[in-house]
C-alpha cells in the first residue's frame, strides 16, 4: 500500500517536471522504460506530441534533384536545294591574271620567264612599274613585262645591248645600265622607245654612243671608251628637252656641237679636248642671243686653255670651269 501511494507521489512530481521541461519529459520516459514499467509504444505517442528545438540528432542525406545531360546526337544536316547546287557550280574559282609579256618572253604571272628559268619578276624586284636586277651576275637584259616604265640592271655583267632587248617597250622612260661590261650596243637599240627620257650607261666599256631618240632629257656615257668619232653627227641637235648631259672621263678630242638650247648642265670632265671654237656655244651672228639655261659647263682635266677664247662665253651666264693659263 505504502509502494503504491510513494509511487503515485513520484507520477505527479514526473508530470510536474514535464509541463515545465519537455528535455527532461523524455529523460524520465527513458528513465521510467528503464525500470520497465511503461511501455514503449507509450513513450514513442507521448514524444510525437513535442517539437525539439534541437533538432534530430542524426542528419539524413540530402538527396539533389536535376536534370540529366541530353545524350549528343549528330543530326543530319538538311540537303541544299537544287538552286542552291546550280548556284555553288557557278561559283568557279577566281584565276589570276597574267602579267602581259615583254620583249622575248611568253608572259607568266610573275612577267616573262628569264634564261634562268624563272620569272623575272621573280628572280628581280618589281615595284608598280618599276623593275630592279641590281646585283645579280645577269650577262643579258632579262625579258621586262610590257608595263616597265623604269629598269634598274646596276652592278652586273651584261656585255651587249640587242635591239629585242627593249622590243616594243612603249611605256619605258628610264634604263640604267650602270657598272656592267657592255662593250657593243646594236644600232638603234633605243630608238622603238617612244616614251624614253633617261639612259644611263655609266662605267662601261662602250666606244660608240647609241642613237637614241628626240625624248631624252639625261643622257649619262660617263666613264667609258668614247671618242669624237664614236659619237653620231649632231646627235643631241633634235633633242630640244635635253637637260643633262654627262660625258665625263672618256676620249672626246671636241664638244659635241650643235647642242640644244635646253641643255643645263654639260660635263666633259678628263677627255682629250684640246681647242673649241668662239661659237660651240654662243652665236657669232647675233650678239644679242643669250644662252641662259646652261649654266653649268665643266671642262676641267682637258688639255683645253679657256682663255684663248673669251668670245664664246659671251652668251652664256657663267665661263665654263676649266683651266684659264
Amino acid at each position: 500500500m505504502m509502494k503504491t501511494l510513494v509511487r503515485l507521489v513520484v507520477g505527479l512530481l514526473v508530470l510536474e517536471a514535464v509541463a515545465a521541461n519537455p528535455r527532461f519529459s523524455r529523460q524520465a520516459d527513458l528513465d521510467s522504460y528503464d525500470d520497465g514499467n511503461y511501455d514503449v509504444d507509450d513513450v514513442n505517442s507521448e514524444n510525437q506530441e513535442y517539437d525539439y528545438e534541437d533538432g534530430p540528432t542524426i542528419e539524413d542525406p540530402e538527396i539533389e534533384i536535376g536534370t540529366l545531360a541530353p545524350p549528343d546526337y549528330n543530326y543530319p544536316m538538311p540537303e541544299a536545294s537544287l538552286e542552291e547546287q546550280e548556284e555553288e557550280e557557278e561559283e568557279l574559282p577566281i584565276k589570276p591574271q597574267l602579267i602581259p609579256q615583254g620583249s622575248g618572253g611568253s608572259g607568266v604571272l610573275m612577267g616573262p620567264d628569264t634564261q634562268k628559268g624563272m620569272p623575272t619578276c621573280l628572280l628581280c624586284t618589281c615595284l608598280g612599274g618599276s623593275v630592279y636586277c641590281d646585283d645579280l651576275k645577269l650577262d643579258s637584259v632579262p625579258p621586262l613585262p610590257k608595263d616597265t616604265t623604269h629598269f634598274y640592271a646596276r652592278y652586273n655583267r651584261i656585255t651587249k645591248i640587242n635591239k629585242s632587248d627593249f622590243a616594243s617597250m612603249n611605256k619605258l622612260k628610264r634604263i640604267d645600265l650602270t657598272a656592267n661590261a657592255i662593250s657593243s650596243i646594236e644600232s638603234r637599240a633605243f630608238m622603238g622607245l617612244p616614251e624614253l627620257e633617261e639612259l644611263v650607261i655609266r662605267e662601261n666599256h662602250i666606244s660608240q654612243m647609241p642613237v637614241l631618240p628626240e625624248t631624252m632629257t639625261l643622257i649619262d656615257a660617263s666613264h667609258n671608251n668614247i671618242e669624237s668619232k664614236g659619237i653620231p653627227k649632231e646627235a643631241f641637235k633634235d633633242m630640244t628637252g635635253l637637260l643633262y648631259l654627262y660625258l665625263t672621263d672618256n676620249e672626246i678630242d671636241y664638244i659635241p656641237v650643235p647642242l640644244p638650247d635646253s641643255l643645263r648642265s654639260l660635263h666633259l670632265q678628263r677627255n682629250n679636248i684640246q681647242s673649241m671654237h668662239e661659237d660651240t656655244f654662243c652665236n657669232l651672228h647675233d650678239f644679242n642671243y643669250i644662252r641662259n639655261a646652261l649654266e653649268d659647263i665643266r671642262l676641267d682635266g682637258n688639255p683645253v686653255n679657256l682663255s684663248r677664247t673669251p668670245q664664246a662665253y659671251v652668251c652664256l651666264p657663267r665661263i665654263p670651269v676649266g683651266d684659264l693659263i
